[in-house]
């Protein structure tokens, strides 16, 4: 049986959904990812097989093949092991689901229990312009989720309440929302004349959050930091010119 969910991804700091499609079929036992995933989504066979076992369900001794499409965008992280396990159990007829359409983003531990993972803010920013209306979360990452005003967030702590959410259509209590504002404004008025010009601003981000990209942030910090043509100067390649031997 086939089983499509909906989770995402992190590509860079952008939040990227993902269509997980899970296919239990006869056959020799075995479990296949594919759809251009790295080393820490293919672990996810092994997270996924003892979660589902430590959780009270089984883990079915078929043919399981999960296609995480696109197939041209590279997957990175656990953020999609709920989905695949949950995909499995309903390829195995193990629950069905009615809860409609529901994204789900959690790391799975062995034990079953659902794990926070890094990005989730971005990636729940990316289903909600896809229109998706509810999301699964890690339960201590539920008020992180809730900042995009516009999801219904369903907290979860184990995968077998994550079972028990998709089975009816209950809602849970409201979860924390709220709004970043990353914006500087343009002028700041201290009363009292303050002695930092700058007091009152709101906390801007910082390059130490930016993931990879180490040439574009050198640059940055060294057109922030200023400095004479003289200290530009060494940024340039510098070319030696060939001496003739004639």
């Amino acid at each position: 049986m086939l089983a499509s969910l909906l989770s995402a991804t992190l590509v860079g700091l952008d939040g990227r959904v993902i269509r997980v499609e899970v296919d239990v079929a006869p056959g020799l036992p075995g479990f296949t990812i594919v759809g251009l995933a790295d080393a820490s989504v293919r672990e996810a066979r092994e997270r996924v097989r003892g979660a589902i076992r430590n959780a009270g369900f089984v883990h079915p001794p078929r043919r399981i093949t999960v296609n995480l499409a696109p197939a041209d965008l590279p997957k990175t992280g656990p953020s999609a092991d709920l989905a695949i396990a949950v995909g499995i159990l309903l390829g195995s007829e193990q629950f069905t689901a009615r809860a409609g359409r529901t994204a789900l983003i959690g790391e799975l531990s062995l034990g079953g229990e659902v794990r926070r993972v890094p990005g989730l803010l971005p990636m729940a920013a990316a289903l909600a312009r896809r229109g998706i209306g509810r999301v699964i979360v890690p339960a201590d990452q539920a008020a992180e989720a809730g900042l995009v005003g516009s999801l219904e967030v369903v907290p979860a702590l184990t995968l077998g309440e994550v079972v028990d959410s998709l089975r009816s259509r209950r809602r849970r209590g409201p979860v924390a929302t709220g709004r970043v504002d990353l914006a500087v404004p343009t002028e700041v008025v201290v009363p009292g004349a303050s002695a930092d010009p700058y007091q009152g601003w709101p906390e801007s981000p910082d390059l130490a959050e930016v993931r990879g990209q180490s040439e574009a942030r050198r640059a940055l910090e060294v057109a922030l930091a200023g400095g004479s043509s003289e200290d530009c100067e060494s940024w340039y390649v510098r070319v030696t010119p060939l001496t003739s031997s004639h």
